[in-house]
Parts: structure tokens; sequence; C-alpha cells
């Protein structure tokens, strides 16, 4: 009963409050001038991006983020956005993509070479005919060949302990036979 009553003068009490506020739609965005920050990271104690905006109301807003990048490296962009777009100014380029090595070279150009007799031979035969169905190596052979005399030796072995369970299930079931006859 108390929290009926309860319930009712609360509904009575915010029937009352002016709400004016709320319904009221106004088609002016928010003042423009404002400023923000914030520092972030994985864990606490530990930071590894940072970014602040100002922006002076007339509709430029200039600010700056930095980040820590994949290789350790602070990377920090200021930027200036205005009616002509967004203008970031970088304080350190980006390392360049490192060249390959020789290795690394060949690597590719087998990977290449490779690649386009594999293109050509698809489009002289687009249709495998048998020939080009893979075949096992000697090694796959053997492993297979081991592979199959040991599953003949398991399931041989599997044969012989469900036959000695059946004998003994028997022997089991002939000595409770004669338990009950005497």
């Amino acid at each position: 009963m108390l929290s009926h009553t309860l319930l009712v003068v609360a509904s009575v009490a915010l029937a009352g409050c002016d709400v004016s506020h709320v319904l009221e739609h106004s088609t002016e965005p928010p003042p423009k001038p404002y400023v923000f920050s914030y520092t972030a990271g994985r864990f606490p104690g530990h930071t590894d991006r940072q970014h602040s905006e100002v922006s002076d109301g007339s509709g430029v807003v200039r600010g700056v983020f930095a980040y820590v990048d994949p290789r350790h490296q602070v990377r920090t962009v200021n930027y200036v956005a205005d009616k002509e777009g967004f203008h970031p100014i970088l304080s350190e380029t980006p390392p360049d993509h490192p060249a390959d090595s020789e290795a690394v070279a060949r690597a590719k150009d087998k990977h290449y070479q490779l690649y386009a007799q594999i293109a050509q031979d698809h489009n002289e035969h687009p249709y495998p005919d048998g020939s080009s169905v893979p075949r096992q190596s000697a090694a796959v052979a053997a492993a297979a060949a081991k592979h199959a005399q040991l599953f003949r030796v398991i399931a041989e072995q599997h044969a012989r302990i469900a036959a000695e369970r059946e004998q003994l299930e028997q022997e089991h079931e002939h000595l409770q036979e004669l338990s009950q006859e005497h």
C-alpha cells in the first residue's frame, strides 16, 4: 500500500514539473567555440594517444593528435579544418618502405614465375584431363602403407580382445548357471 501511495505522489510531483525547455525546439546549433582534450592508454598509467582540439567559433578548427605507431615511434599530426577542407601537417614523415633483400627478391621472382606458369597452364587446359591430378610421392606412399599396416594390426588386436571378452562373458554366464543349480 505504501509503495502505491509513493508512486501516486511521485507521479503527481513529476506532472507538475516545468518541462518547457524539453518541448522547445531550437533550430540554432549550440555555440560553436569549443575546446577539448584527452589522453588515453591501454591500461592505467600508460599513455599511447592524445588529442586536443580548439574551435574559434568561425568554422575554423585547429587540433593535434599523437599516437604510438607499431614501431613504437610517436607520430604527431597537427591539423586545421576550415571551409577549404582538412589540412593535416605531419610532424615527421613516416619511414620509407624497406627495400627487399636479395633473398626476398629472388623468392618473389620465383613466385611470380611459378604463378605465370600455372596461369598459362590453366589457360591452355581449363579442364583438367587427369594428368594434372596430384600424385603421391614415395614418402607419402610409404607413410600411407605404414598407416594401413598399423590399422590392420590394431583391427586384429581389437578383434582378439572382443573374442576374449565374449569368451569371458560366456564363462561368467556358465558359472552363474552352475551356481543357481546348486
